[in-house]
């Protein structure tokens, strides 16, 4: 049909939309060609004044692969429901939308507004057969076309990532070379610092636990800002647990260890896949700081400690009294007993619950002991069964020591670092013109921001030095020699932790299962392991 034919005056008396989504600054002749065609069609030959054209341009370089964040895209469908346009022009009106959901939305309200499109082949009308079929084969063309684009590049992405090849951000510690290759960073205290998380947390079993210890040390972690500069923040149980998860810090190559999705709104969702999911891993492909079997044990240790009570062992020691945290099994039923805490006497009593029928299915509670009894006659069992051992005292001054030193030489590296960029500022002071005094007030304002940093961090170095020197003083190394002889005084000595006393459980007993006896208020274990 004729495009006159199909433009009616009450089209030209409304407003004539040119919707742009190619980008000005690289599609620069595009742009031109598509409104010097827009132009000549509506105001040379169907009768739209220039007054009449509104150009939608807010989505230049935005893919159309949906609409939920092309802001023009929203306004020219809302401005053709409400009746405001009489024509939807671009250079290629399948560029309008390469989701056909959306493409085909914009015809119905097209169809319903009596509103027509244009492109270089011609003007449409969205109510006739013929011209809606056509552009209904054009949108689906154009969706297919993107997902051509897309699956080529993906393909080529993935066959790159197999090889290991493909180059993806690299976490904190780790840096691309010349060549290249992923290499340790060169930075001294930022090798050392990460080195010093993995053996920490290999000590203690838990990053919450990681963290406190970075606290109490008084070190901080290295973090890599977007513009490849790296800065010393306080340790955090977000970033701990992520770099226990990341495989890079084990010398492995992984790619597609998320899965990226879009919602309804536009919103990005990303969900987590397991190791056999991800399109790509290939262990030892570069150095790192653990080895794959210390990563793979790190991994079991953090997916034991949120599983709570549901397997033996599952939970890692924490503060409560509660000896048997973790290993007390119910004699009737023969799951493992909940702990439960409560304030009796001016001070905090643990009780062994067994309630897990009780609240998935509303049966009767297997048993409840109370837990000072347990715990005590536990104690005594151990200390009776333990022999004295005068070396062992010397091994963990040794240990304590070792910590102390390694956490001092990160110390180190931080006045260091501070003493770098002091010294920089000072030469960027003295290199500046005297007599430009905006930029010589701005610098040695600078230079003395960098020098209290210095001061700071040698003040907490001395400090810290001299408590560590505390416990490891004489008095105390006698007073080790004497609790390990004696490991009676050891166990009931107030100032061992409980955190202590059932790591020291750990390596003496997998498990004890209580039962608690009707006719006397004591309870008995049946097996201990």
């Amino acid at each position: 049909m004729n495009a006159h034919l199909k433009v009616q005056p009450h089209h030209v008396e409304r407003s004539a939309y040119l919707y742009i989504r190619l980008d000005a600054a690289s599609h620069r002749e595009h742009r031109e060609r598509q409104v010097a065609i827009c132009a000549s069609w509506t105001c040379g030959r169907l009768g739209w004044r220039d007054e009449q054209i509104i150009v939608v341009d807010n989505d230049q370089g935005e893919s159309g692969a949906s609409a939920a964040w092309r802001e023009g895209f929203q306004r020219l469908v809302s401005d053709v429901g409400m009746g405001r346009a009489g024509i939807v022009m671009g250079l290629e009106v399948s560029r309008l939308a390469r989701n056909n959901a959306d493409w085909q939305r914009l015809l119905e309200i097209c169809a319903l507004a009596d509103t027509l499109i244009l492109d270089e082949d011609g003007v449409y009308d969205p109510a006739g057969f013929n011209d809606r079929l056509l552009l209904g084969l054009k949108g689906t063309m154009s969706e297919a076309e993107l997902h051509v684009i897309k699956a080529r590049l993906r393909g080529g992405i993935l066959n790159k990532a197999r090889r290991g090849e493909f180059r993806c951000p690299l976490p904190t510690g780790l840096v691309y070379d010349h060549s290249g290759n992923v290499v340790l960073d060169p930075d001294t205290q930022v090798r050392e610092t990460i080195i010093h998380f993995f053996e920490t947390f290999a000590r203690v079993g838990s990053a919450s636990q990681t963290v406190k210890a970075f606290r109490t040390e008084g070190l901080l972690f290295p973090s890599r800002l977007h513009n490849s500069q790296t800065v010393f923040r306080p340790l955090t149980a977000s970033t701990a647990v992520r770099v226990l998860n990341n495989p890079r810090y084990a010398g492995a190559y992984a790619y597609g260890r998320r899965h990226y999705r879009r919602t309804i709104d536009g919103k990005k969702t990303v969900r987590a896949r397991t190791n056999d999911d991800w399109p790509a891993c290939i262990p030892d492909a570069h150095p790192g700081y653990i080895s794959w079997e210390q990563h793979q044990e790190n991994l079991k240790i953090l997916k034991a400690n949120g599983q709570g009570y549901d397997a033996a062992r599952a939970s890692i020691p924490r503060e409560g009294p509660a000896l048997l945290q973790g290993r007390a099994v119910c004699g009737q039923c023969g799951r493992h007993f909940r702990v439960r805490y409560a304030a009796r006497r001016g001070r905090q009593e643990a009780w062994y619950i067994c309630d897990r029928a009780h609240t998935y299915r509303g049966d009767p509670l297997c048993q409840s002991i109370a837990g000072p009894p347990v715990d005590e006659a536990i104690g005594r069992l151990i200390a009776e069964q333990m022999t004295p051992a005068v070396e062992l005292a010397l091994d963990v001054r040794k240990e304590i020591q070792a910590r102390h030193e390694e956490a001092d030489r990160l110390r180190c590296r931080a006045v260091e670092r501070a003493q770098i960029e002091a010294d920089l500022a000072q030469r960027r002071f003295m290199l500046v013109d005297p007599d430009n005094r905006l930029v010589a007030d701005t610098l040695e304002g600078e230079w003395n921001e960098k020098l209290r940093i210095l001061a700071k961090a040698r003040e907490e170095r001395e400090r810290a030095r001299e408590h560590d020197q505390f416990i490891l003083d004489e008095a105390v190394r006698e007073r080790l020699v004497a609790m390990t002889v004696d490991f009676n005084k050891l166990w009931a000595d107030p100032d061992t932790p409980n955190r202590e006393r059932k790591r020291l459980l750990t390596h003496i007993i997998e498990d004890v299962t209580l039962v608690k006896r009707k006719r006397q208020a004591d309870p008995i274990w049946r097996g201990l392991r």
